[in-house]
C-alpha cells in the first residue's frame, strides 16, 4: 500500500471509528461488537505505524474515551485518566513482557488483575469524606457524577482514615442487575443495553439519581493516586490499603513475576468467566513497582507500565430455523430465533431473544440465515452478526407482524418506544401473561397457578380476568386435565390466602404498566388503601419520592379505564384486601430496628438474606450493603470478614443470630 492509498483507508478508518466510539463512550449504545472495533482500530494503529507521517492530533489512537456530555458539570482530572494498550494474542503479551524487561533492564514482578467490563471513575476524599465522583470522560475532563456516585452502596461515604485522597476504580453492574434491568426495559417496550459495561455507563450518568439507585451498581477500586504520600509502593499494596480503607477490591489480583503462571491465570479465568457474578473481557499487567511504573512513563495516551490481554469473543456459529413471536403481559410482542442448537459458553443455546422488531430490521435477520451467538453479559444468547456470505440466494426478508399474531388487532409503535404493541385491553395473550404475573412470587404468591394451569382455565373459559380466580370451586378445577383432590384443594387454599395480602401485593399485581413492586410499596404506604390511590391527582402521587409523573400517569390511565374500575369493583366483592398492613405496625414499640441503618454480613443459619431484609424493613430499619459510621447494627454471621472488623473499629453494635432472634420476638411481641 503506498501513501496516497494509506491516506484514503486511513480517513475511512478514523470516520468509521469515531462513529462507532461516539455511540460506545458517549451515547452508551454501541453498534457493533467490541471485537470488530477492536479489528478496526488494530487496522488503523498498524497503518499509522507503518505511515508515521500521517498520524494526526485528532486521530482516535491519540484520544482517550469519549466526550462529556454537556447535562453535567465539568471536572478536570489533575492527572490525567489514560486508556490502557490492548494485545489479543499471548504472544503479543510476551512481547509486552520483553519490552518492559528489556527498558528496566532486569526481570520484574507484575501485579494481574481482572479486567472489568465497566465505566472507569474517580472518587475524592478530604478528612476522609467523599466529597467527588467523576467519569473518565476524555480522560482530562470528566462528568461530576457526584450524586449519582453517593446512591453506590459498596463505595464508602466516610473512610477509616480522615485523610485527603484520591482514588480510580471501575463502575460495573453485576450480571444478574444487568438481566433484569434489560427483563424490565423489554417489558416496558424500551430498547435494551447491550453489555453490562454500557448499562453501568447509561445508569451512572443519569440525571436523576433515584434512577441510578434503582440499578443495583458496584464497584471495584484498584488505582491509589500518590500512593508514596502513603508509604505505599507497590500496586499490590496499594491493593490492600485501599480495601483497609474500606473500598471494594478485587480479591482476585495476585503478583506474578513468570510469564508462564500469568498464561495459567488467564486459562483459569478464561474457564471461570461464566461463573463469576460480574463480567470480565480480559485482564490487566500492571508492573507491580510504583517506583519502575514513573520510571516507564506514558505515551500520549497509554502508559508503558500497563497492558490489557482480552479475551478472544466467546462466539458459536447457528443456523436459524424459525422467529417466533410471543405477547407480553404489557402487550408488547417480543421476537426470538429458533436455532439449531449450539453450544456457547459452556451451556446448550436454541433460542435468543432477537429483541424487537428494530433489531431484526438493523441486523438483517432472516430465517434460514447463519449466524453467530454471543452472550451478553455473559448471560443472555444474542445474535452477534448475520454471516451474509453464506446466505442462501433469494432468502425473503423477515416479516414484521403488523397485526397481533393472537387477537388481529392492529399493532402500534408508541412515541420513544422501540416495541410493536397490541393495545387491546382484551387481547387473550396479554390476560393469561396478566394472570401468571398475579399470581407471581412478589405479587400475589398463589402456589400452584403457573402458566399451564393458567392456560386451561383461559381455554376451558373457567375465568376471564384475575377476578375470575376467586369465583372457582372445587367442581371447577376436577374439570382441569390431571388435577387431583389434593392439588385442587392445595390450590383453592393459595387462592383463598391471597385475599389477605398486604395492598401492594395487589397493586403490583394487577400490572400496571411502570408500577414494579418498590413502587407499588412505596403507593401503599403513602396512600394506605385502594381507593385513595384510585382518587388521588397527579401531583398527589408525583410527589412521593422516586415515584414521578411518568407512574402518576400510568395509574390515572389505568383507573380510568371502565374495564379496570370494573375489575376493582369485583375484587372487592370477593373480599380481596384493598388496606396496606404495614400501615397498623406499632413501630415506636419497635427500639431495635426502628429507624435504625442496619448491615448483614457472613453466612446465616436460619435466615435467608433477602427474607430477613424485608422482615427488618418491615419493622422500620433501612438494609444497607456496606458498613459505614452511620450504620447502627451489623448482624455478623459465620465467616464475617471485613465488614465485621470495619465495624469493630467503627464502635458499631455487633449482634449474632441468637441476639437476632431475641430482637425479632420482641418485635412480635411489641406488635
Amino acid at each position: 500500500m503506498n501513501v496516497d492509498d494509506a491516506q484514503v483507508r486511513i480517513s475511512e478508518l478514523r470516520k468509521k471509528i469515531s462513529e462507532l466510539s461516539e455511540a460506545y463512550y458517549t451515547k452508551d449504545a454501541p453498534l457493533v461488537e467490541d471485537s470488530e472495533y477492536d479489528l478496526l482500530y488494530r487496522e488503523l494503529e498498524n497503518l499509522e505505524k507503518e505511515f508515521p507521517e500521517l498520524v494526526t492530533k485528532d486521530s482516535p489512537t491519540q484520544k482517550v474515551g469519549g466526550e462529556v456530555l454537556s447535562e453535567f458539570s465539568k471536572v478536570t482530572h489533575e492527572i490525567p485518566m489514560l486508556s490502557m494498550g490492548d494485545v489479543f494474542s499471548f504472544e503479543e503479551l510476551e512481547e509486552f513482557d520483553q519490552r518492559t524487561q528489556k527498558n528496566i533492564g532486569k526481570k520484574t514482578d507484575y501485579n494481574v488483575e481482572l479486567k472489568i467490563d465497566g465505566l472507569a471513575l474517580s472518587l475524592i476524599y478530604e478528612n476522609g469524606e467523599l466529597i467527588q465522583g467523576s467519569t473518565r470522560g476524555d480522560g482530562t475532563t470528566g462528568e461530576d457524577v457526584t450524586a449519582n456516585i453517593m446512591t453506590i452502596t459498596d463505595i464508602p461515604k466516610q473512610l477509616t482514615e480522615p485523610l485527603n485522597i484520591e482514588v480510580r476504580g471501575e463502575c460495573y453492574m453485576p450480571k444478574l442487575s444487568f438481566k433484569k434491568l434489560n427483563d424490565k426495559r423489554q417489558l416496558e417496550g424500551q430498547a435494551v443495553f447491550a453489555n453490562p459495561r454500557n448499562a453501568a455507563a447509561g445508569s451512572l450518568r443519569q440525571l436523576d439519581s433515584n434512577i441510578t439507585r434503582s440499578r443495583n451498581l458496584s464497584t471495584f477500586i484498584y488505582t491509589l493516586v500518590d500512593a508514596q504520600k502513603f508509604g505505599v509502593t507497590t500496586q499490590s499494596q496499594a491493593i490492600g490499603y485501599l480495601n483497609k480503607l474500606g473500598f471494594h477490591t478485587n480479591p482476585s489480583s495476585t503478583t506474578i513475576n513468570d510469564i508462564n503462571e500469568i498464561e495459567d491465570y488467564i486459562q483459569k479465568y478464561q474457564e471461570q468467566r461464566d461463573n463469576l457474578d460480574y463480567g470480565i473481557d480480559g485482564i490487566v499487567l500492571k508492573v507491580n513497582n510504583l517506583n519502575l511504573q514513573q520510571e516507564l512513563g506514558n505515551t500520549v495516551k497509554v502508559p508503558r507500565w500497563e497492558i490489557a490481554y482480552k479475551f478472544p469473543p466467546e462466539q458459536s456459529e447457528t443456523k436459524i430455523l424459525d422467529i417466533e413471536w410471543t405477547m407480553g403481559r404489557t402487550g408488547v410482542l417480543t421476537p426470538t430465533a429458533v436455532m439449531e442448537p449450539v453450544l456457547l459458553a459452556g451451556t446448550t443455546v436454541s433460542r435468543a431473544t432477537l429483541h424487537n422488531a428494530e433489531m431484526i430490521k438493523d441486523k438483517d435477520i432472516r430465517i434460514g440465515d447463519f449466524v453467530l451467538l454471543h452472550k451478553a453479559g455473559d448471560i443472555i444468547p444474542e445474535v452477534s452478526k448475520v454471516l451474509k456470505n453464506k446466505r442462501p440466494k433469494n432468502l425473503p426478508e423477515t416479516s414484521i407482524p403488523i397485526n397481533c399474531p393472537y387477537c388481529d388487532s392492529k399493532l402500534v409503535h408508541l412515541e420513544d418506544e422501540v416495541a410493536l404493541r397490541c393495545i387491546n385491553p382484551m387481547c387473550p395473550a396479554q390476560i393469561k401473561e396478566g394472570l401468571t404475573h398475579f399470581a407471581s412470587r412478589n405479587a400475589m404468591n398463589i402456589d400452584g397457578l403457573g402458566p399451564r394451569i393458567v392456560e386451561q382455565l383461559f381455554s376451558k373459559e373457567m375465568i376471564k380476568d384475575v377476578a375470575g380466580l376467586y369465583k372457582l370451586t372445587f367442581e371447577d378445577l376436577l374439570k382441569l386435565d390431571g388435577f387431583k383432590e389434593k392439588s385442587i384443594n392445595n390450590l383453592l387454599t393459595a387462592i383463598r390466602n391471597s385475599k389477605e395480602n398486604s395492598l401492594e401485593r395487589l397493586l403490583y399485581g394487577l400490572g400496571i404498566r411502570h408500577v414494579g413492586a418498590k413502587a407499588a410499596k412505596l403507593l401503599a404506604e403513602e396512600f394506605i388503601n385502594m381507593d385513595n390511590i384510585i382518587n388521588a391527582s397527579k401531583e398527589e402521587i408525583s410527589k412521593i419520592n422516586t415515584i414521578g409523573e411518568t407512574i402518576a400517569d400510568s395509574l390515572q390511565t389505568y383507573f380510568s379505564n371502565l374495564e379496570a374500575q370494573e375489575l376493582i369493583k369485583e375484587l372487592k366483592e370477593a373480599n380481596v384486601n384493598m388496606t396496606y398492613l404495614n400501615s397498623t405496625l406499632n413501630l415506636d414499640n419497635n427500639e431495635h430496628f426502628n429507624g435504625k441503618t442496619v448491615v448483614i454480613t457472613g453466612t446465616l443459619e436460619k435466615y435467608k438474606r433477602k427474607e430477613l431484609s424485608d422482615q427488618l424493613d418491615s419493622l422500620g430499619a433501612k438494609v444497607t450493603g456496606s458498613v459505614t459510621k452511620n450504620t447502627d447494627i451489623l448482624i455478623a454471621g459465620l465467616k464475617a470478614g471485613s465488614k465485621l472488623t470495619k465495624a469493630q473499629s467503627l464502635n458499631i453494635d455487633i449482634i449474632d443470630e441468637d441476639t437476632l432472634d431475641s430482637y425479632l420476638s420482641d418485635s412480635k411481641s411489641a406488635d
